[in-house]
């Protein structure tokens, strides 16, 4: 798929809010929403050079949230060269498209989302995908795709493609580390689909596959296109995992390590660190993150016996999770507390804690970086 091929725009919205000074504009950056009902704000923080965070403000987005979190991973998205944040409003059915300038973030563009309750996002060069909830709204659960140029976004025609069923529980949707697949997760049905993605960046071959584990949430791609998915076990007591899987070019999925135990509970999002060799689930019921080594053939190793590399806090309710752009930092997002918490990455896999900040409303979500 080559994504230099798209090009569009739509209407755009002013609203700027001074976060930092202009030498400060690009360092490390942490983006959340609020996802109010009310009105959905995008609450920013910067990242000072031993991790810590410092709130700069709030923009709105325009749309609305749901008041209540999302059951999903990647509702707030950076672009790899941190020059834009996209944000799911799942009140309004739209997407916000924020720049960030010397002078703040900036609301560029709010666009329908081609379905009802998006929840998450991904972007490859130009081409944006939303995966839209709308099977829990009475609607039907899609992938719409848009072109990304100059701050607009626009629908990208034929693109809306159907899930397995029309209420799957969609978790996440994301390219492949290539970028010539799409893939989703299925909560309800614990299923995974696959897309091949044209050079047009219509998503075509549409497969379906079990899910290793009950209840996969969210995913990360690593190296050689493997593919890690936490998985919730249905929330049932320490009975969630993590696989691994190796994708082929042209959609297919095979396990390499099936559902490795976190012996924690509700295992529901994932990420990779940035050398590939170690993978961290967040356990949204036991207040902690479970950290994994990977092998050289995708196999999954617990860094700690426990399964606890990092702790949150008792009823902290850990969800997303960002890494800072060189991978030293890991932040994790908490619904329970309000917080978000803070860790140092060390060559070993394994997190130090650093001081949290608080004052987040515990209906967030989503969490971006660099």
């Amino acid at each position: 798929m080559n994504g230099s091929l798209f090009k569009h725009c739509f209407p755009a919205v002013a609203l700027s809010l001074a976060l930092v000074a202009t030498t400060k504009a690009r360092d490390g950056a942490i983006y959340t929403m609020d996802n109010a009902a009310t009105g959905n704000h995008v609450l920013a923080f910067q990242r000072d050079e031993s991790g810590h965070l410092t709130g700069v403000g709030t923009v709105a987005t325009g749309g609305t949230g749901t008041g209540a979190g999302l059951a999903s991973q990647g509702s707030v998205l950076l672009s790899q060269d941190g020059g834009w944040v996209f944000v799911c409003n799942a009140g309004t059915s739209d997407i916000s498209v924020l720049g960030v300038t010397p002078q703040g973030l900036t609301l560029t563009d709010r666009v329908a989302s081609g379905g009802h309750m998006p929840l998450s996002l991904s972007l490859r060069d130009n081409l944006l995908y939303v995966l839209n909830a709308g099977g829990l709204v009475g609607d039907k659960d899609n992938v719409t795709a848009f072109v990304f140029a100059d701050g607009k976004l626009a629908p990208l025609p034929g693109s809306t493609r159907a899930l397995s069923t029309d209420n799957t529980g969609p978790a996440q949707v994301s390219f492949s580390a290539d970028g010539d697949l799409l893939i989703v997760t299925e909560r309800l049905t614990s299923l995974i689909d696959t897309f091949v993605l044209e050079d047009d960046g219509l998503a075509v071959g549409q497969k379906t596959f079990v899910s290793a584990g009950t209840t996969p949430f969210g995913f990360a791609m690593g190296r050689k296109n493997r593919l890690f998915v936490s998985e919730a076990g249905g929330g049932a007591a320490d009975a969630s995992s993590l696989s691994s899987y190796q994708l082929s070019e042209d959609g297919d999925l095979a396990v390499l390590s099936a559902s490795a135990p976190t012996k924690q509970t509700a295992a529901c999002w994932a990420i990779v660190s940035k050398n590939g060799r170690y993978v961290y689930t967040s356990n949204t019921g036991s207040g902690s993150i479970s950290g994994f080594q990977v092998g050289p053939h995708g196999s999954l190793q617990l860094l700690t016996a426990d399964g606890r590399t990092g702790l949150t806090g008792t009823g902290s309710k850990p969800v997303d999770m960002a890494l800072s752009d060189d991978g030293r930092f890991l932040y994790n997002l908490n619904t329970g507390n309000g917080t978000i918490t803070a860790f140092h990455v060390n060559p070993d896999g394994t997190l130090a804690p650093l001081a949290a900040v608080g004052g987040i409303p515990t209906g967030a979500a989503g969490l971006a970086g660099r």
